[in-house]
């Protein structure tokens, strides 16, 4: 049976893991949110959350950015490459309605660079 939710595969759950992304990755953002990103070797887009209390000290805020965002990345993670993505929200967040947050998540996720892969010949110029 398959089901519409985010399989645990494409989740980062480990501490380490997100520990790299802090230390050694790309980074991009738009108004709401802020994405930090990094080639992983699974072979498919993962996804880990960091939405803190300074962008809202109610937990409904930050449940429903969350929601939102993990809808969207559900939504978009078949068409982006093998990457592991951080995504922090801004305090602007909570004001917007979920319409315009998914319409900036999905911008941000057309902005994820494309990624070489080791040994791609096909981009070098002759």
């Amino acid at each position: 049976m398959v089901t519409a939710g985010l399989p645990r595969e494409a989740r980062i759950r480990r501490a380490g893991d997100f520990a790299l992304l802090r230390q050694a990755s790309g980074r991009f953002g738009g108004r709401c949110f802020s994405v930090r990103y990094r080639q992983n070797e699974v072979g498919h887009a993962r996804l880990g959350l960091a939405i803190s209390k300074r962008v809202s000290k109610r937990a409904v805020d930050r449940n429903r950015i969350k929601r939102l965002i993990r809808e969207s990345f559900r939504r978009a993670r078949h068409a982006l490459p093998p990457v592991d993505l951080m995504v922090m929200a801004r305090e602007q967040a909570c004001t917007l309605p979920g319409t315009v947050l998914l319409a900036e998540l999905d911008a941000l996720w057309r902005k994820l660079p494309p990624l070489k892969r080791e040994g791609d010949t096909s981009t070098m110029a002759c």
